[in-house]
């Protein structure tokens, strides 16, 4: 990370066994105390491992499993988590440890930055998905009634952890779901990695381990060389969220049944459409996106929902600046922006072409 600010390794493993050394390397002391955060999909598959592995290297370790699902990741669950560490007397010398995918991470490192005004964190993420996106970068929250990821903070983890094997035992789904931040690295920064992307499909989606971990180990460092130039987005960080303005809305509105990539996916089909018709992205760059996206499984367009509903949840998104959508657009391939001035009939046409009855 550059100098002045908050820095961290990503390690890319291939089995648990090497955190303890991490921890080690890390200075955390034997009397101190681990909370091992994780829910009830992650949480018998892993969390004996994690715990086994590391039980040596503390004095006390623990086990808080969340029930699991977007709709347990809010302000009540994490008030569980805090009355488990005040009842077993953790500070701020001990540490918290978010085994698990998105939520978990997203939840832990919410706690983590609020508990005793912060506590140290190391993030262990389970999921395509969360290794290549919400690990990195310190964005932490939970969400408030109908709004995603309303609440949060700017708190970064000491480390992030990736056991590169647990992702052979991931559905599709949730597969599909990683791959669209990984699709969305190379369309807003590497042109050359967006077309690594189609040239490997088949090898990504069939999980062949060395082309999987060049995948991921690119998407890390393109997020990574975008969030140390910014990292409390206040200006350039914002093009990660190429597809998530609308993105964001379709998942909330579909009460979370559609994953996050496979709205983020949609998403950019909608900032395409609206870069294509503004007339700065040339037609055939939108028809392949719309390809690419298709040949990796993502769905296209979204069924039984009223643009107008999707406008307005996209309206209530934090990414508003005013009365203003920030939206992210596309020059070309490898190529993306903010802009400020996409009005309300561009964004609902755009809406209106991913929306199916």
């Amino acid at each position: 990370m550059v100098e002045g600010k908050p820095g961290y390794e990503i390690l890319l493993e291939q089995k648990f066994e090497p955190l303890a050394e991490a921890l080690r390397q890390l200075g955390y002391k034997k009397e101190g105390k681990i909370c091992v955060v994780t829910d009830s999909n992650v949480g018998p598959l892993y969390g004996d491992q994690v715990t086994t592995v590391l039980e040596n290297q503390v004095e006390q370790i623990f086990l808080y499993e969340v029930p699991a699902g977007e709709s347990k990741k809010n302000l009540e669950t994490a008030m569980g988590i805090y009355e488990f560490l005040i009842l077993h007397h953790f500070d701020r010398t001990d540490l918290l440890i978010a085994l698990g995918g998105g939520v978990v991470g997203d939840l832990t490192g919410f706690v983590a930055a609020t508990y005793l005004r912060g506590i140290d964190v190391i993030q262990l993420p389970t999921t395509l998905l969360s290794q290549v996106d919400s690990s990195i970068g310190g964005k932490t929250g939970v969400d408030f009634l109908q709004y995603k990821n309303m609440i949060g903070a700017f708190y970064h983890p000491r480390l992030v952890y990736m056991n590169l094997t647990v992702l052979q035992t991931l559905p599709q789904r949730q597969i599909l779901s990683g791959l669209g931040e990984i699709i969305k690295h190379g369309l807003i920064q590497n042109e050359d990695y967006y077309r690594w992307i189609q040239e490997h499909s088949r090898e990504i989606l069939s999980l062949h381990p060395p082309i999987l971990e060049e995948a991921i180990f690119k998407s890390c460092h393109i997020k990574k060389a975008v969030v140390e130039k910014d990292p409390k987005e206040k200006g350039g960080r914002a093009m990660l969220n190429f597809g998530h303005t609308v993105g964001h809305a379709i998942e909330t509105l579909s009460d979370f049944a559609l994953f996050h990539g496979e709205c983020v996916g949609i998403g950019m089909v909608v900032a395409a459409y609206i870069s294509w018709k503004i007339g700065i992205l040339k037609k055939e760059d939108f028809g392949e996106i719309k390809q690419t996206l298709s040949a990796f499984g993502f769905p296209l367009e979204v069924e039984g929902m009223d643009p107008v509903d999707v406008l307005y949840a996209t309206k209530s998104d934090k990414k508003m600046v005013g009365n203003q959508v920030k939206f992210i657009l596309l020059e070309g391939i490898g190529k993306a922006y903010i802009d400020m001035d996409v009005t309300e009939e561009q964004i609902k046409e755009a809406i209106c072409s991913v929306c199916r009855k």
